[in-house]
């Protein structure tokens, strides 16, 4: 018996443009496609789509319950071709063909962003820390100045 593991996904709310793609429910559409054809990569297979309830607060104190369309995929789980795989041996079949991986790699901008973001948090830090110091330094400056006064 089949084992699998699910991913649901929030659907599209806006079209995606593409050449000869004219009119609202086809840039739905080429959008809907892209996700599930990037999903299938992935290895994942489309199950269905699902209307959910969400309960989510608007305004300070009210609640309000609003509806997402949901995509809802699977694919099997590691463990079930090994069971599958000595299925077939115990049953005396032939072995089943391995399905190859697709390994779906990082854009290497990610590194970029990495090391973007460590320079930013450092200037950030050391900004924190000169205004803190000019802080320190006008607290100082009022004291001063009140000790002088009395």
């Amino acid at each position: 018996m089949s084992q699998f593991e699910y991913s649901v996904i929030p659907s599209p709310r806006k079209g995606k443009s593409a050449k000869g793609v004219k009119g609202t429910p086809m840039k739905l559409a080429n959008a809907l496609s892209s996700v599930m054809n990037d999903m299938a990569t992935e290895g994942w297979e489309y199950v269905r789509a699902d209307t959910l309830p969400c309960e989510e607060r608007q305004g300070l104190t009210g609640k309000t319950v609003n509806y997402h369309s949901l995509l809802v995929f699977r694919r099997p789980l590691a463990e079930s071709s090994a069971d599958e795989a000595a299925t077939q041996e115990v049953l005396g079949l032939p072995p089943l063909r391995e399905e190859p991986k697709l390994v779906r790699e990082e854009p290497e901008t990610y590194e970029l962003y990495e090391e973007e973001q460590e320079q930013i948090d450092t200037t950030e830090h050391q900004s924190e820390q000169e205004a803190g110091n000019d802080v320190a330094d006008r607290l100082r400056s009022v004291f001063a100045s009140q000790r002088n006064s009395a």
